[in-house]
């Protein structure tokens, strides 16, 4: 039976082309080998297991191959290749600063650097977490590190750039690795799969690249696990489980239940997840996650920036279309707060409760929000009363006759124009004026202007006979009908606070013309007001009649008014205990106690 070999170091590359997700790194530096370009001194940097080390010795290989290809790679078959792959190469060092951060360590190493390489072309020097290095140790090292031998390199790897001395930043040339995306991991993955003749599903090696975070030896590790633990068969249920990660169907099924306002089937979905083993910290982090993928989906050219598997991306743009931007972006506001407050919550299981209550009242808060900054608006430009639509009177118009001259010479220039229109009378306070007034110029008779002042009274009358023979007569059915297709409308703009408090109102017809509308308390009286403009439009078409009106009551009797508590002095709460325990009031006499 053949010795296992963890797969990190199975399957490590030999060559830059087998480097995952380090292209500007690896054509950089096969460039520079063919074209004689090296540089004394390298830093790589980056997260921890993105391929630092690695390609640090891939480079010392390949500088020292006896055979370069035409592509700058090693050729693994001449004797240095075959000394650097038993590790018995005596032309490369390796140190590791973790353990060896003194100052007499680096100076051992300089004492190493004075000697030439017996076989080779270079002498490698690979320092590896060099970060950790004691400043004296660095202070040591920077002479030999700017002015070393024509045969010596330099490697540094180092996963906290922050931490070197800008003196060494300075005479290194620098290697910025990035983190290993999830499509390139989970390609690496797929491939060592098929050699290992392992059954994976792509969904499971999307949750293991997803838990790596861009680690590729995190990840290898991770699938070395599961198939200890599936035996060769990866499936998305059994990875989920191995990883103690929650599954995505869960927050959908949360989202549901927080869009319908179930929030007692919200509860219980937390309850199964809690005894499931899961934490309520990893659960809301689970959540944001989910809400900012939930985001991002609402613009279908952004669907690349999730890192989920391409089986749930159709998923979230269909939810997506279904859930409104404000409620998102609300969500993600207390689940921010929450991830900030969860630590010093002393009871966790109650505060994730509450946070599930907030968000399933979450849209009732924005409806009444929205439509409280609505109603200011209107009462700024409209003061009419929250009585529904009220016919406007016409204003009559009086014949004008042929003036009289004799009657014009006494009038004065005001007094014309109230012949043309009734104005409302106001009482008015003139002082007399001292000088007598100039009778205005006789005008001549308007004939044009009264023939049109007639046609106009004719068209109004006609106007309203119409409106009156069209309009459709209001009855207890008609009217609870267009209340439930007003109820429709608000269910459609998934309106479903004011669906339930308008199921819950009471109907009742006053007369031809009038009804009322009966609800319980203040908070439904703010949602029926809200609705106002969108109630007298939809009931102005159902019954084709202008003149229609409701009034809006509020029933008091719904909710009893609590009893009033009496407040009892201190002589008679001692008197309530006397009298049902006799033996107080003996110990008070014996006592000589004074009740206050």
């Amino acid at each position: 039976m053949d010795k296992f070999i963890v797969s990190a170091r199975k399957y490590r590359p030999q060559n830059f082309n087998t480097v995952v997700g380090q292209s500007h790194i690896t054509t950089t530096l096969k460039n520079a080998i063919n074209n004689n370009q090296l540089a004394h001194a390298f830093l790589f940097c980056g997260p921890r297991g993105v391929g630092k080390t690695t390609c640090a010795r891939i480079l010392a290989k390949t500088i020292n191959c006896e055979n370069k290809t035409a592509e700058g790679e090693a050729c693994n078959t001449c004797n240095s290749c075959v000394s650097f792959d038993a590790g018995t190469s005596l032309n490369i060092h390796e140190l590791d600063a973790a353990s060896n951060n003194s100052v007499d360590d680096i100076r051992a190493l300089v004492e190493q650097v004075r000697f030439a390489p017996q076989a080779g072309e270079y002498k490698v020097y690979i320092v590896d977490e060099v970060h950790m290095l004691s400043a004296a140790a660095f202070n040591a090292f920077l002479k030999t590190l700017e002015e070393p031998p024509p045969y010596a390199i330099f490697i540094l790897a180092t996963t906290e750039k922050h931490k070197i001395l800008p003196t060494i930043l300075s005479r290194c040339q620098i290697f910025d690795f990035k983190r290993i995306t999830n499509n390139d991991t989970v390609e690496h993955l797929q491939e060592i799969c098929e050699k290992e003749s392992i059954e994976a599903e792509k969904t499971a090696l999307h949750i293991i690249a997803q838990k790596s975070e861009g680690c590729m030896r995190d990840s290898l590790s991770i699938l070395d696990k599961i198939v200890s633990f599936t035996d060769g068969h990866l499936t998305y249920a059994n990875t989920l489980e191995h990883l103690n990660i929650l599954d995505e169907d869960y927050y959908f099924k949360l989202l549901e239940y927080l869009q319908n306002q179930q929030l007692s089937d919200a509860l219980l979905l937390l309850d199964s997840i809690l005894q499931k083993g899961f934490e309520a910290d990893s659960f809301i982090e689970g959540f944001t996650e989910f809400s900012r993928n939930l985001l991002v989906s609402k613009d279908p050219k952004a669907i690349s920036l999730l890192e989920v598997a391409d089986d749930f991306k159709e998923k979230y743009l269909n939810w997506a279309q279904k859930t409104d931007t404000g409620w998102i972006l609300a969500t993600l506001n207390l689940l921010s707060d929450a991830n900030m407050g969860f630590k010093t919550a002393r009871n966790k299981k109650l505060f994730t409760e509450m946070l599930l209550i907030k968000l399933s009242y979450l849209q009732q808060a924005i409806e009444l929000q929205q439509g409280e900054g609505g109603l200011s608006k209107k009462k700024l430009t409209d003061n009419a009363r929250p009585v529904a639509f009220r016919a406007l009177p016409v204003l009559r118009m009086k014949e004008i006759q042929a003036p009289d001259t004799k009657k014009i010479k006494k009038l004065t220039a005001p007094e014309e124009a109230s012949l043309m229109v009734e104005q409302p009378r106001q009482e008015r306070t003139h002082k007399p004026s001292p000088d007598p007034v100039a009778p205005a110029a006789a005008p001549q008779p308007a004939a044009a202007p009264l023939a049109s002042l007639k046609k106009l009274r004719e068209k109004i009358a006609q106007q309203n006979n119409k409106t009156t023979e069209e309009s459709i007569p209001l009855t207890q059915e008609k009217l609870q009908e267009g209340w439930n297709e007003y109820i429709e409308i608000l269910r459609a703009n998934k309106n479903h606070s004011s669906v339930t408090i308008f199921g819950m109102a009471v109907l009742t017809i006053v007369d031809d013309n009038s009804f009322e509308i009966t609800i319980e308390n203040a908070m439904q009286q703010k949602f029926v007001e809200v609705e106002r403009a969108g109630l007298i439009e939809h009931f102005t078409k159902k019954f084709r009649n202008r003149s229609l009106t409701y009034q809006l009551l509020v029933d008091k009797n719904a909710v009893p008014d609590a009893e009033p508590v009496a407040v009892l002095s201190s002589k008679q709460k001692f008197q309530l205990i006397a009298d049902q325990y006799p033996n107080v009031k003996l110990l008070k006499e014996k006592l000589r106690l004074d009740i206050g």
